[in-house]
């Protein structure tokens, strides 16, 4: 999946890109949980393809790719983007609906699903290849930690871009969630001197 994805944003975000499909079905939750969809989804991504070159860049066969693509069609995620007459037949051009997706605010599935397709996309780092993953907790205001969304919002590169030459695939999961960690309570030296900087 690409970055774009994003949930739980509150009502003072700029609103919904037209643009981007938003993801609140089960049957759209179901095509896109399949690693060969998945798979898929992320080709079209860089640009229209044909069954053909699906199956070859998948290195899987055609009957299962087009198996794969009708679930990615009925659940109204990939598009017939055009067709031509070949020698034997006519070959079809598939595309995604939109140039992105977006998850719906109540969508059950949404950062379980998520975190779920990161962890199948990712390689072991090659020698000297870049790669960093943290996991860290903050204390923040409801207001901060809106303000934190906004800015790793603006991080992100817009949807659909064209891989470039030479370019790698990376990818990039930014979550702001809820943690279930317990707080201890402040030593009573600290509130003694929070209220002697207050008086």
């Amino acid at each position: 999946m690409n970055d774009e994805t994003t949930t739980g944003e509150p009502p003072a975000t700029p609103p919904h890109d037209p643009d981007l499909l938003e993801l609140r079905t089960p049957a759209q939750f179901k095509a896109l949980g399949h690693p060969v969809r998945h798979r898929i989804v992320n080709l079209l991504r860089q640009r229209p393809a044909t069954l053909g070159e699906l199956t070859t860049a998948l290195g899987a066969a055609k009957g299962t790719v087009g198996y794969h693509v009708r679930v990615l069609r009925d659940a109204g995620i990939v598009r017939l983007a055009g067709t031509r007459h070949v020698r034997g037949g006519t070959e079809q051009t598939l595309a995604l609906v939109s140039r992105g997706f977006r998850l719906h605010e109540e969508a059950a599935a949404g950062p379980d699903f998520l975190i779920r397709a990161a962890l199948a996309e990712m390689l072991p780092a090659r020698p000297g290849q870049a790669e960093h993953t943290l996991l860290n907790h903050l204390w923040l205001t409801q207001q901060e930690a809106h303000a934190l969304i906004a800015r790793l919002r603006a991080l992100l590169p817009p949807p659909g871009r064209t891989p470039p030459p030479g370019g790698e695939p990376y990818g990039l999961l930014l979550s702001l969630y809820p943690a279930d960690i317990p707080t201890l309570p402040p030593r009573p030296s600290d509130e003694s001197a929070a209220r002697n900087s207050t008086s």
